[in-house]
């Protein structure tokens, strides 16, 4: 969350900072107040506890002094004392809570860096690259084969089955069959492989408690956006990034440890309830989805390093695949909650004719670390660490556009190289029934 020590040290900046986001001032100002009421209730709840105990002494000495009428009357002073200490206690306690709930409602402060604007519509397009771009080729022009949609050539080959997801789990649940599933489990292994030099391979559950999914920001703000589990208070995790953000939750780390790099595999699962009125045909938007996650604590300096890393890996593997990208960076109004900065990834999907969003590299700054309460201890004291992650990458759209891109005109599609140690034979045929 927000530092609440800086917005009572420098309120107008949070504002200002918080308003490129939409956060109107009047909310901001609510919380100063409540703030400023709670910590009167503290202080008065504190004072009354102060007393008391000293109430509690002098009846005591009273006793040992045999002054029994003044130990009763100090008793008594003592017993009224107590129920406002109570009485103080609780409206503290309530009035705590209301500022602990008011500031999980409130995003992060958006980095200098990020381009102002409310919505989508203002993300800047930082580059592209595509095949030969680099000896100065046009952009490309995709062949009549290559503009046919993913789910119609899977069909025809016999590699995703969607009508049978939905039978088993409901609409927007894919189902791979054959090549199509060994082509998922050949992109995770290549980006776990490209990944193992830096990064230390982690599996975590796919479950996670609703305080790890706090961690992050995820809860409680996107709550209609993820799958609960609430007989036994658990979520299916919408990212690796969720356990991964936790792992380290409550400690205190040395810094000669940072950065402490980590990458996960994992289904990810999100209800996507802002998708009515979109696309959501085929592979363009579902409700489960592999990716491959990388992850980073690290110290304030390293964090802009850890950032570079973790999206020039991602952009090393969309070049080796061959695909046509771009790189936006990500408007104060479209950030996620916990982000600070984002850069996105979009592959261009020639069947769809749609740039399709197959990365988020994000720096949260100290705002899951708050969170989750982990930091660091180094010379200059302890601090909370800054968490930054990405995909490298999310598997469905990249599978889409593969297919799509690499589509033939004899209806076989013939993967990259990069993949033949993970795939073997590059060629996907109609399968065999």
């Amino acid at each position: 969350m927000i530092d609440l020590a800086q917005l009572r040290r420098e309120p107008e900046f949070v504002k200002a900072a918080l308003a490129r986001r939409g956060v109107s001032s009047d909310t901001m100002d609510s919380i100063l107040a409540i703030d400023v009421e709670h910590r009167r209730l503290l202080q008065e709840a504190e004072a009354l506890r102060a007393e008391v105990k000293d109430l509690s002494r002098r009846v005591a000495e009273a006793r040992r002094a045999a002054a029994d009428d003044v130990a009763e009357s100090l008793a008594a002073r003592s017993r009224e004392v107590g129920e406002r200490e109570r009485v103080a206690r609780e409206a503290c306690d309530v009035a705590g809570a209301d500022l602990r709930a008011r500031l999980l409602m409130i995003p992060n402060l958006p980095s200098p860096e990020a381009p102002d604007g409310p919505d989508e519509t203002a993300n800047v397009e930082v580059r592209r690259w595509w095949v030969g771009m680099d000896e100065g080729a046009p952009f490309p022009t995709f062949a009549a084969h290559q503009r046919v949609a993913h789910w119609d050539i899977a069909r025809e080959l016999g590699i995703l089955d969607l009508d049978a997801g939905a039978r088993l789990a409901g609409s927007m649940f894919p189902l791979y069959r054959g090549d199509g599933a060994r082509l998922l489990r050949a992109l995770s292994s290549f980006a776990l492989d490209r990944h193992r030099d830096a990064y230390e391979e982690i599996r975590p559950p796919s479950v996670a408690s609703t305080e790890t999914m706090m961690s992050t920001g995820h809860l409680p703000k996107s709550a209609d956006d993820m799958y609960e589990v609430p007989r036994d208070d658990l979520w299916l995790i919408p990212t690796a990034e969720v356990p991964l953000t936790s792992m380290h939750r409550g400690e205190i780390l040395d810094e000669s440890t940072l950065p402490i790099r980590l990458t996960a595999v994992t289904a990810c699962f999100r209800r996507e309830a802002g998708a009515a009125g979109r696309d959501t045909r085929g592979l363009l938007r579902v409700h489960e989805f592999d990716k491959v996650e990388l992850f980073a604590y690290c110290t304030p300096d390293q964090a802009p390093a850890a950032h570079a890393d973790i999206l020039a890996r991602a952009e090393a593997m969309l070049r080796d695949l061959g695909l046509t990208y771009r790189v936006l960076d990500l408007c104060a109004g479209d950030l996620g909650t916990s982000s600070a900065r984002t850069i996105d990834l979009e592959v261009f999907s020639p069947g769809v004719d749609r740039w399709l969003e197959v990365s988020s590299v994000s720096w949260f700054r100290d705002f899951q670390a708050r969170r989750a309460n982990v930091r660091f201890r180094g010379p200059a004291g302890t601090q909370f660490v800054h968490t930054v992650n990405g995909s490298a990458l999310a598997w469905a759209r990249i599978w889409a556009a593969l297919v799509e891109t690499y589509h033939q005109a004899d209806a076989t599609v013939r993967l990259p190289e990069v993949l033949a140690p993970y795939f073997g034979d590059l060629t996907i045929r109609p399968r065999m029934t």
